[in-house]
């Protein structure tokens, strides 16, 4: 189907100040006319196109070849209940990448919930309304095969494709990767104009790009800018972004990104907005990685990622000092899934990964992204920094579940916390590091509702200026590690905080066990 389009007339006096902008800017000196000359040399006032070095002409050309291959995309889908009851007024923005403090909503595709019909299921139950919502995609094969987001096609009962000569064209899902958000469709018929991925090599940051799509469901929109930047992390586990200033909006999901030379280089999936519309900060998942992905769902339709079964953080400098590690980079352990690939090959909270397979890893979305590239049970040699000292760790690598098992499995894990009603007054307890720890008893357990084989330090109450009350410690929470050791009581923890001021380390690390989930910490020394 075809989006309704409206008229838009942009102010004719604009344009004629423009023009005479245009003319008077020309600055040719004109020879003074004399009476006696038989003619008047008239000065061209045509403006200058030429542009500067290294800048194209005009992208008319490279559009013109590729943009039969870009595709809009028309999706009907149910809608999710808890979707009718956004806040008021957010409902619009479109974008999964707000501001720190903003409230996120939708993504960026086009269209709406339409109302309630009403109407009831064959068994009975109600019907939920559907909506229409529409991206961007582009044939990267002569016989129909098109890239576009997961997010664009995810939940669509119809979609429809529309090309550039105005065809429609039904469409049905080949497969769909959402850790990527990368989707392949088809269309029958053929054969259609295709583009390909570049992947021999890529713009430099301040080259040329443009890209091609359906903002707002007006298709064939062409815009223009430069690589931004590489590597950037949005959230996502398993890309690096490429950032454009090539304005996309609603709708542009999906959509490529070419080089001056018509070759695509990113698909367009996101963009950090205060507003919901076009800023210059548009993300692309690279093209290495589309390429990969989609060959393997046109071939496979399935997406097979390596799993090692444990839960990592950043291992920051704070963290580093406070190990005695200097500026070491990694990624540390917090939990490990009972009976995993890590926890048969001995690993433990509070290793901390610097390596894998030879490749060094700076976070945990790089140590995820290599673990990834391995197949079920491949082995991954992991270099782990253990009591100071490193160790090499030999992982047999499982199937990583998908990211809605692994968000069940998460939720499932998380236990309830400290019950409503009063709160007891706290016990006669020692007091490190700004906390009040208790040894974790049975008493302790019921009253904080935690599971039998949590073992630690509970804290009982938190001083708010302390660092630990700064960094959102509280009642309830339990000591799990501190340093380099499993702790159980306050004066375990105070003497690895005492050993660690004696090396002159401003900062103890600390495992905090909170809702099923250990997180580590480092915790200042007070003088």
């Amino acid at each position: 189907m075809t989006s309704k389009k409206t008229g838009y007339l942009f102010g004719a006096v604009a344009g004629a100040g423009v023009l005479a902008a245009a003319v008077a800017g020309a600055g040719v000196g004109l020879p003074r006319a004399h009476a006696d000359q038989g003619q008047v040399i008239k000065a061209s006032t045509a403006p200058i196109f030429a542009p500067p070095p290294g800048a194209p002409m005009s992208f008319a050309d490279i559009f013109e070849k590729v943009s039969p291959a870009v595709v809009s995309i028309n999706v009907t889908s149910r809608v999710d209940p808890s979707l009718l009851r956004r806040i008021p007024g957010l409902e619009g923005l479109p974008f999964d990448i707000v501001p720190k403090g903003g409230q996120g909503g939708g993504d960026d595709e086009e269209g709406g919930a339409t109302p309630p019909q009403g109407g009831r299921t064959d068994k009975g139950q109600p019907k939920l309304p559907t909506q229409q919502s529409s991206g961007s995609g582009f044939f990267i094969s002569p016989d129909g095969y098109i890239v576009t987001n997961n997010h664009v096609v995810e939940n669509a009962e119809t979609i429809k494709v529309v090309l550039k000569d105005e065809r429609e064209l039904d469409a049905k899902i080949v497969g769909r990767d959402e850790a990527t958000d990368l989707a392949v469709i088809k269309v029958t018929g053929g054969p259609y104009p295709f583009v390909n991925f570049e992947n021999s090599g890529k713009p430099r940051v301040g080259d040329w790009v443009f890209a091609v799509g359906n903002p707002f469901g007006l298709g064939g929109t062409a815009t223009a800018g430069i690589v931004s930047a590489y590597g950037r992390d949005i959230g996502e586990t398993f890309v690096d972004y490429i950032q454009i200033d090539a304005p996309i909006n609603r709708g542009n999901s999906g959509g490529p990104t070419f080089d001056i030379y018509g070759r695509v280089i990113g698909v367009n999936t996101a963009i950090f907005s205060p507003t919901g519309g076009s800023v210059g900060i548009g993300f692309a998942i690279p093209a290495e990685v589309a390429e990969q992905v989609t060959q393997q769902l046109i071939h496979g339709g399935k997406i097979q990622r390596g799993y090692i079964g444990a839960t990592i953080q950043n291992f920051t400098t704070e963290m580093a000092e406070a190990q005695g590690l200097g500026a070491q980079k990694g990624a540390i352990i917090s939990d490990l899934v009972p009976a995993g690939p890590s926890a048969r090959a001995g690993m433990m909270p509070g290793d901390v990964v610097v390596s894998v397979n030879g490749h060094s890893v700076k976070n945990s979305s790089e140590l995820t992204r290599e673990v990834a590239k391995a197949g079920p049970g491949d082995v991954l040699r992991l270099d782990v920094i253990r009591d100071g000292r490193h160790r090499t760790v030999e992982v047999h690598s499982g199937v990583r579940p998908s990211e809605a098992e692994l968000a069940a499995n998460d939720n499932g894990q998380r236990r309830p916390g400290p019950g409503g009603g009063p709160t007891p007054a706290a016990p006669a307890a020692p007091t490190v590091l700004g906390l009040r720890l208790a040894p974790l008893d049975d008493t302790l357990r019921k009253q904080f509702g935690l599971p039998a084989e949590v073992r630690g330090a509970a804290i009982l109450a938190v001083d708010e200026s302390s660092d630990a009350g700064e960094k959102g410690l509280k009642r309830g929470d339990v000591i799990v590690r501190a340093g380099d050791r499993a702790v159980a009581s306050a004066a375990e923890v105070a003497s690895v905080a005492d050993l660690a001021r004696k090396a002159g380390r401003p900062s103890v690390l600390v495992g905090v066990y909170r809702a099923g989930r250990t997180l580590f910490l480092p915790l200042k020394i007070s003088k």
